[in-house]
């Protein structure tokens, strides 16, 4: 069990005009940052998809497909907004997907496939991977 304690953070410890906070204190971060803690999740999957070509709602159910299928896995998936048609799927570092590179978009087995084979190998993925007969 970890311990940690709390202390309240008023007007003294921040600048003027801004409300109080509470905020644990963790061993394990330096400083007591909760934050620091909270963001840095993995694996971490991130989707840039283009605004301007309205590519929100394919980012978002590939997002949800992937949180469905890995959902023991995955540490989180951020949706990134770009422009000038971008569409890259990222695992931590690597661009796993790009479709300026790829000329398309991933099927949906395709992509769950190549996040698999870096964050769970062992994984099977049932009927997405078996090939019709």
């Amino acid at each position: 069990m970890v311990s940690h304690t709390y202390r309240w953070l008023d007007s003294s410890n921040y600048p003027p005009g801004t409300a109080s906070r509470y905020v644990v204190d963790l061993p394990f971060l330096a400083g007591g940052d909760i934050f620091q803690r909270v963001m840095v999740r993995s694996p971490r999957i991130e989707i840039k998809y283009c605004t301007q070509c309205r590519w929100l709602l394919r980012a978002a159910w590939m997002a949800q497909e992937l949180l469905t299928t890995f959902q023991d896995e995955l540490g989180e998936v951020a949706l990134v907004p770009g422009t000038g048609g971008v569409f890259e799927v990222f695992v931590g570092d690597e661009v796993i997907w790009s479709r300026a590179e790829h000329g398309r978009f991933p099927d949906i087995k395709e992509l769950k496939q190549l996040v698999r084979d870096r964050i769970a190998p062992a994984k099977d993925l049932g009927h997405s991977e078996r090939q019709p007969q």
